[in-house]
């Protein structure tokens, strides 16, 4: 499929894009599930129901009172993690485990962006120890994402001091706007979940992609196009192809929650299961 995405010089534009089941094709913190077991960061049990949680995040996602109960049950779980240890195993494991999950379509929206002179900004509830450096493998300009409390140790307290969701999102979203000079009329936005709703509305060209059904009786109440990603593949195959250079993303909301983020889940996935019995 061939998206014709305008080229306009000025006023600055930007295209915004949702990380999970937007850009890549499973949920970000909980792809790095077996690498924070093997890392010792959670224990086998959890591990198990990381996997479980991936099942169900694929099948239908989190509403918004469950991402508010996780948002609250996740700073207890990832209190003491060691941040540079999180670090570290992300950039470890990021090529194996994310490089064969990003959807071509995507890749070729963000390429299309770059050669329209626009901005390409990730914006994430998923904590910036893990959007942060796949936004850099996609070439990003800007990341927003959740953010934690580093104590003087090093370690997150588990404190969430910025939480990237929902209305936030589009209050980051005109933030950067004023700051950057992006005129917002003529941006882009692209998600897959009904809680980006305040983000997509914010700009002139909102995208549902890959909708929960919530999304999408919204995008067909509202016009918004509806976008169909299915083709989940290496970006290193598609590099030879590019003509902008992949750029490093600067993060703007960033410091995080990848073990944050990941607990959340975890903590959604054992009620969904609990209440199937």
């Amino acid at each position: 499929m061939l998206w014709v995405v305008e080229n306009h010089s000025l006023p600055r534009t930007a295209a915004f894009f949702d990380l999970d089941k937007t850009v890549i094709a499973k949920s970000s913190t909980l792809t790095f599930g077996k690498s924070f077991y093997q890392g010792g960061l959670i224990n086998r049990r959890a591990a198990l129901r990381t996997a479980y949680a991936q099942f169900v995040f694929l099948a239908g996602g989190a509403d918004h009172d469950q991402m508010e109960r996780m948002r609250k049950y996740l700073s207890a779980l990832c209190r003491g993690w060691n941040v540079q240890q999180v670090k570290e195993i992300v950039a470890e494991t990021l090529h194996d485990l994310i490089d064969p999950i990003i959807y071509d379509e995507a890749a070729s929206l963000i390429e299309e962006h770059h050669r329209a002179g626009r901005d390409v900004v990730i914006v994430s509830t998923s904590g910036a120890e893990v959007v942060e450096p796949i936004g850099e493998l996609l070439g990003a300009d800007r990341v927003v994402a959740t953010r934690m409390v580093v104590g003087d140790d090093g370690c997150f307290t588990g404190e969430v001091e910025y939480y990237a969701y929902g209305p936030t999102k589009a209050e980051a979203v005109k933030e950067l706007a004023q700051s950057e000079g992006y005129d917002l009329d003529r941006c882009y936005a692209y998600s897959d979940s009904a809680t980006d709703v305040p983000m997509l509305q914010s700009v002139g060209h909102p995208h549902a992609v890959n909708p929960d059904r919530t999304l999408r009786r919204e995008a067909l109440a509202r016009g918004w196009p509806i976008l169909d990603f299915n083709r989940p593949v290496r970006l290193k195959q598609r590099l030879p192809t590019l003509s902008v250079p992949p750029r490093p993303a600067l993060v703007v909301a960033a410091a995080v929650g990848a073990a944050a983020a990941t607990a959340g889940l975890v903590w959604y996935a054992s009620r969904r299961k609990a209440a199937t019995f």
